[in-house]
């Protein structure tokens, strides 16, 4: 059983800056995927920055060249910088963990695993 916890998330100013981060609580050492998925306020929950054990990472349009995921291997701990927040960032940020490389941000029912969640509000 893989557990999830996010933190750092807070309130930002647009045009800021914010590191939420997800510890995972076991390493792991076959294939697996990580992903960030938001939740904005009575919308439905979306993916949008993926990274995989091989290194490989893709990212939704709207936050291409603004958010960065990466992984601190050492540390089990999942990483999104978000630089030049707006307004349409605002929401609950959580993480998602599973076994190998086939699931996407496209699709929730794809990842087993998820963390609790940590709040974004740019305002």
């Amino acid at each position: 059983h893989v557990q999830l916890v996010e933190s750092g998330g807070g309130s930002v100013q647009p045009g800021g800056s914010l590191r939420p981060s997800c510890v995972r609580s076991k390493n792991i050492s076959i294939e697996y995927s990580m992903a960030w998925f938001r939740q904005a306020p009575g919308k439905e929950r979306d993916g949008i920055a993926l990274i995989r054990s091989n290194s490989e990472s893709t990212y939704v349009d709207s936050v291409k060249g603004r958010f960065t995921v990466s992984e601190d291997k050492a540390k089990n701990t999942l990483y999104l910088e978000m630089n030049n927040v707006e307004p349409d960032d605002t929401g609950m940020y959580f993480c998602a963990f599973q076994y190998g490389l086939r699931a996407t941000m496209v699709t929730r029912s794809e990842w087993r695993y998820w963390g609790q969640g940590t709040q974004v509000t740019v305002s």
